[in-house]
């Protein structure tokens, strides 16, 4: 929605919806692959958040390996037809984008327990989805592109920071090793804030005057920001995480229609 809203009148209504039938799928898909790996590991088996299909043993292990294959498959057949209307380059970046999302917790030797989920988040999540839904659109990469790519990245990444916050304290005793578990309580609080903070700060990078309308959602980000700072955690997180997935998408609509106007 942002990239489109940024090609201007350059905006190709059938590519944006391949690329939203893309991302979404994908999305879909390191949500399955997540759930069966860290399943199968054991990794969730004294979870706090919501529950888990492998792990509560909703659905067999390879029941949800299945549909995490099937959503990466609908990903790679709709990423094709895309790169033959736009550029061939783009199949590269969805073969990056399925690996990255099977080996965050899938492989012998996941990055995701190494603390490198946020930076793959930031990456996949907001520059990849953000830059290359402009591209395959307007077929070039410029600074507005890039600058707008960044609010959407450290917004999915304060998703994932909340959620790590939640469970440091399980993660830290299956030796997952997460940016929360790294930093520590304190630090992975202030590194939420940091990131609410980087959004409008590069929303107001686009040099574009209506970005601005971004902090109409300050409100919202200040209230979540002083409960996480004020010491919430384990359960009374799950309803922080929420909010900033509430957040993320207002923000998104709201910085939309500021690069549209």
């Amino acid at each position: 929605m942002v990239a489109t809203a940024a090609a201007g009148s350059h905006r190709k209504p059938l590519e944006a919806l391949l690329a939203l039938l893309v991302s979404l799928s994908l999305q879909i898909a390191v949500n399955f692959s997540n759930d069966y790996s860290d399943g199968i590991r054991g990794t969730d088996d004294n979870r706090i958040g919501p529950t888990r299909l492998t792990a509560s043993g909703l659905a067999p292990a390879e029941a949800v390996k299945r549909a995490a294959i099937i959503c990466f498959a609908f990903a790679s057949i709709v990423g094709i037809y895309l790169a033959f209307l736009s550029s061939w380059w783009v199949i590269l970046i969805g073969i990056a984008s399925i690996a990255a999302a099977w080996f965050y917790t899938g492989g012998a030797n996941p990055y995701g327990y190494k603390g490198l989920g946020e930076v793959s988040v930031f990456i996949f999540f907001g520059v990849i989805a953000t830059v290359g839904s402009y591209y395959v659109q307007k077929l070039q990469i410029t600074w507005l592109a890039i600058a707008a790519s960044i609010p959407m990245g450290t917004l999915a990444c304060s998703l994932l920071a909340i959620n790590n916050i939640r469970d440091r304290a399980q993660d830290l005793q299956v030796s997952k090793r997460t940016l929360a578990v790294r930093l520590g309580d304190k630090n992975s609080r202030r590194f939420f804030v940091f990131l609410l903070i980087g959004a409008y700060l590069f929303a107001g990078l686009t040099f574009k005057p209506f970005a601005l309308l971004t902090l109409l959602t300050v409100p919202i980000a200040v209230g979540i920001s002083r409960e996480v700072l004020n010491g919430a955690s384990g359960r009374d997180l799950i309803p922080l995480l929420a909010k900033t997935g509430k957040l993320q998408l207002i923000f998104a609509v709201t910085f939309a229609i500021g690069l549209a106007l």
